[in-house]
């Protein structure tokens, strides 16, 4: 989906920012730092859930989910967001902050997908 999402990331809501009823979607994957982790034991899990819902709240969004995880990253949060600059704001802050790194994922639905494929694409391999 990597070379997918190169394309889509040009798709319209890039120029033209959503309204609130049809805002996109976000995946960030975050992982703790020394220095976060505790914050995480002196706060909690809910402690650190609430503060992050604020912080989404208070740019425009709404936090849809917010799991911890075993893995490869230890925080996962899906969030609605008016558009992309707000996305990368709270990227941009979280991280400045140094108690998590963050990776940011637009997430597309079906029908981001079905339009994507009814494009037209002037394409030729290389060589061609």
């Amino acid at each position: 989906m990597g070379c997918l999402y190169a394309i889509l990331y040009h798709h319209d809501t890039r120029i033209t920012p959503r309204n609130e009823d049809s805002m996109a979607k976000y995946m960030f994957r975050t992982n703790y730092t020394q220095s976060g982790l505790k914050g995480l034991l002196a706060e909690g899990g809910t402690g650190r859930e609430a503060a992050l819902r604020q912080t989404i709240e208070g740019v425009g969004g709404t936090l849809e989910g917010f799991y911890y995880a075993f893995g490869d990253c230890d925080l996962y949060l899906i969030a609605d967001l008016p558009d992309e600059a707000t996305a990368t704001a709270l990227s941009l802050n979280i991280a400045a902050a140094g108690a998590l790194t963050v990776s940011v994922t637009v997430l597309l639905t079906p029908a981001d997908v079905d339009e994507a494929v009814a494009r037209d694409v002037g394409y030729r391999l290389p060589g061609a």
